[in-house]
């Protein structure tokens, strides 16, 4: 059941994901969808996920501007604390272990205005 959870997660992502253009004021949905796959690694660690770290390579793509990323952040924020169980190493290695260079940093407490 949990597998049929994280793989219903996983598909809505991705058709989330297609359908974001770069340059379009970014959503928390569209946030949400990036790091939906990231979920199991965020939560028990290990290594992410390709369609994880697929989502990583999107948020970096959709947040070209200070105002989308400082929007990300919020919403990462956000979706972090609604996931108590995320661990906080696993969130602030992700960009690094999908070979991301971002500046949208993935944590419970991070300062968006900075």
């Amino acid at each position: 059941m949990k597998g049929d959870v994280i793989s219903m997660l996983v598909l809505i992502a991705i058709v989330q994901v297609m359908m974001v253009k770069p340059g379009e004021a970014v959503t928390c949905g569209q946030v949400d969808a990036s790091l939906a796959p990231c979920i199991p690694y965020l939560t028990a660690g290990g290594s992410p996920a390709a369609a994880c770290c697929d989502g990583v390579k999107n948020l970096k793509t959709i947040t070209p501007t200070t105002a989308d990323r400082r929007a990300a952040c919020d919403c990462v924020k956000a979706a972090a604390a609604r996931y108590p169980s995320i661990k906080e190493d696993a969130a602030s290695s992700l960009p690094q272990k999908c070979g991301v260079q971002m500046d949208i940093p993935i944590s419970k407490t991070t300062n968006c205005a900075k």
